[in-house]
Formats: structure tokens, C-alpha cells, sequence
């Protein structure tokens, strides 16, 4: 399938680009600033599908708007019936096409010409009303809110929120991408205007206070959480606006003559995250916890971990090493262990189901002893 893309140098159209590459079945050519109108009648003669993302937001002039829309749309059109096959189109338009302004109305125009080309040549066309995007390599100060936040934040900028309870509507890029990509699949369609979903909601005051929350999870190591939605979106956005001299941050190593012990992330509700060494015939531990749990991991050396019941007495003693992982749980009521039984230092991954309070640890010394 040959793919022309429209606009393919900005923000969506790297972004769709960047996954259209890893199909083997999609050729993509591409249309930018560089081309003329001209060429739209040569470009689209032997392609399968059109994304038509170029367009003009933020013009010079307001006549701009009907030129790089309005105009532009139609002359794709007109190349399209030039082909005298009803190559498909999708198109990006915007949520400000049924506004009476002169974005909205060059917006409203390219519709038309589209919907004349879906009645009169038979084109699919599919028509998106999309409102803020975000996402990477989105351009800050002109592509959105979120990439000018994410843009000045990372880089320790000053932001300017006008009206903190303005609420702004949201789809990332990803998202768009997939709505794109099976739109192009489907082969066919019943609807005219195509929605991506989900759109997201947020306060612009909102908006902030989550960005700065990442940015300050560096310094508390306290993890927002990242893994599903708005926030995991928001996060992966700024992420990767991050420079790359600040790729990396330093966390605190505690050291002792036993090795040394790093805590590497916290979450607000799933525990921690740390690492602990030992040097040969060193034990860490002999203490027991009420209510907390952990689960280790050693990755390197070779360990002992031995288990007391802290009211039957019983003992329970076993062995695991770094060639061959194995998680070892504790368990609330047992006081226990871990032994370096190896020639060499001993690495071992922590996640605790709690993040350490130092006024209720939890934590409380008693020794394992030996095996009667």
C-alpha cells in the first residue's frame, strides 16, 4: 500500500510516520511546506490512501487561514478526481468547524470540498474533529498547552497559567495514530466525521500541578501514577521533553561496612522499589514485620535466607542465587535473614508493599539463630 501523507513534517505527521515505517506492507510519500500544489496531481496518481494533515493554525495573516485549508484541501481534492480512482482520505480537521471564525470557517470549507469528493468521485473520506493534541515532538508554544508546560518545566521555566479552572479537552498522539492506522485498515466506512477516542478533560491548573508532580518525583523518588490514562499519556509527554544532560538524576547510597543499600523509586500505593550489596559472609536483616511484605531478588552472588517463627519457634532455611532467579517473599510474623554464601559481593533487588515510615516502621529486631 503507497501512503501519502500531507503535512508529513509536523507533529502528527512524524508521529504517524514513525509507525507506518514499521509495517512492511505501507510505502509512504510524503507532501510538506517544500511542495507545491502543483505536485499534488503527480504524488496522488498511484497511491492507496491519503492522510491529509496539513493545514494552517497559526497564520501570519488571517487570509493564510483559506489558503493553507481552505485552498489547499481543494486542490487535493481536485488531483484525487484528476487520478479517476476514488483514492480514500482522511482528514484532520478541528473542533473549531462549526465556530465563526476564520479558522473554523477555512476548517468548515475543507470539509465541504471533501464531502463533495466523497458524493460526486465516491471517495471514503473520514473526517476527524480533533481537539488539543499532545504528545511528543509536539512544538511548545504553537502545537499546545502541554508541550509548552512540558517544554519549560523540564528545563526549569517559568509557566504562565491565565485561568487555573479553564478546562481544555485532550487526545494523545498515540491514540490519534491508532484511529488513523485503522481507519486506513477498514477498507470502508459509514460515518463522514470520525471521533478518536478517548478524549481526556483537565484543568489548566490541573494540568500544571501534574507536570510539576513529575518533575518533583525526582527529588521525593514518589512515582505519580503513570501506568494507565490521562497521566500515563501526560507522562510519556513529558518524559520526552526531558534535554538530554537531565536523561539522568542522581538517587542517595547509604553505605556501611556490610555494603550499601539505594532506594530507587516509591509509589503512593504499591510500595518501593530499592537494591541492597553484601560483602562475603555478611548478614542483612533479623528482624520481622506485623503487617509489611517484601519480595527479594537476588540478581548477583549467592544467598541465604533464613526464617523464624516468631511465635512456634520453627525455623526454615533455603538457598538461591543470582544464575538462577527466584523471588523469596517474607511473610508478616517471621523474624529473617539473608546471608552472603558466596565468594563474591552479593546484589539483591527489594520491593517493600509500603513505603518506610520512620514514625511507624514496622520493623522490629529479633534474631534468626540457627536450626536447633
Amino acid at each position: 500500500m503507497k501512503v501519502l501523507i500531507t503535512g508529513a513534517n509536523g507533529f502528527v505527521g512524524k508521529n504517524l510516520i514513525a509507525h507506518l515505517k514499521e509495517r512492511r506492507d505501507v510505502e509512504v510519500v510524503s507532501f510538506t511546506r517544500e511542495n507545491s500544489t502543483a505536485e499534488l496531481s503527480a504524488l496522488v496518481v498511484d497511491c492507496d490512501f491519503v492522510f491529509h494533515l496539513a493545514g494552517v493554525n497559526r497564520p501570519q495573516s488571517p487570509e493564510e487561514f483559506k489558503v493553507g485549508n481552505t485552498d489547499l484541501t481543494l486542490a487535493l481534492c481536485q488531483a484525487i478526481e484528476a487520478s479517476g480512482r476514488p483514492i480514500p482520505v482522511l482528514y484532520t480537521s478541528s473542533t473549531q468547524a462549526d465556530r465563526d471564525n476564520p479558522y473554523g470557517v477555512s476548517k468548515l470549507a475543507a470539509e465541504q470540498s471533501l464531502h463533495d469528493l466523497r458524493s460526486n468521485h465516491g471517495s471514503r473520506v473520514e473526517v476527524l474533529r480533533l481537539p488539543n493534541v499532545f504528545g511528543k515532538w509536539a512544538r511548545p508554544d504553537y502545537n499546545s498547552a502541554v508541550a509548552t508546560f512540558c517544554h519549560n518545566i523540564t528545563r526549569d521555566l517559568p509557566i504562565q497559567v491565565n485561568d487555573r479552572e479553564a478546562v481544555i479537552s485532550l487526545v494523545y498522539i498515540d491514540d490519534v495514530v491508532d484511529c488513523f492506522i485503522k481507519a486506513m485498515d477498514a477498507g470502508t466506512s459509514s460515518d463522514f466525521l470520525t471521533e478518536v477516542r478517548p478524549v481526556y478533560s483537565i484543568t489548566v491548573g490541573g494540568l500544571a500541578d501534574q507536570l510539576y508532580a513529575f518533575r518533583e518525583s525526582r527529588d521525593t523518588l514518589i512515582s505519580e501514577a503513570v501506568g494507565t490514562g490521562l497521566v500515563r499519556a501526560l507522562y510519556s509527554t513529558y518524559v520526552s521533553y526531558l534535554p538530554v544532560e537531565r536523561f539522568t538524576y542522581e538517587v542517595q547510597k547509604h553505605g556501611d561496612p556490610r555494603g550499601v543499600f539505594v532506594e530507587m523509586l516509591k509509589t503512593k500505593d504499591s510500595g518501593q522499589f530499592s537494591y541492597f550489596t553484601a560483602h562475603p559472609g555478611i548478614t542483612r536483616g533479623g528482624h520481622y514485620h506485623h503487617s509489611k511484605t517484601e519480595k527479594f531478588l537476588v540478581i548477583k552472588g549467592k544467598a541465604c535466607f533464613r526464617f523464624r517463627h516468631i511465635v512456634s519457634n520453627e525455623f526454615y532455611e533455603l538457598h538461591t542465587e543470582g544464575e538462577q532467579p527466584q523471588v523469596v517473599e517474607t511473610v508478616p510474623g517471621w523474624t529473617h535473614d539473608i546471608t552472603n554464601v558466596g565468594n563474591d559481593e552479593m546484589v539483591v533487588m527489594l520491593w517493600a508493599n509500603e513505603i518506610f515510615d520512620r514514625e511507624r516502621p514496622d520493623t522490629f529486631t529479633m534474631s534468626v539463630g540457627t536450626r536447633a
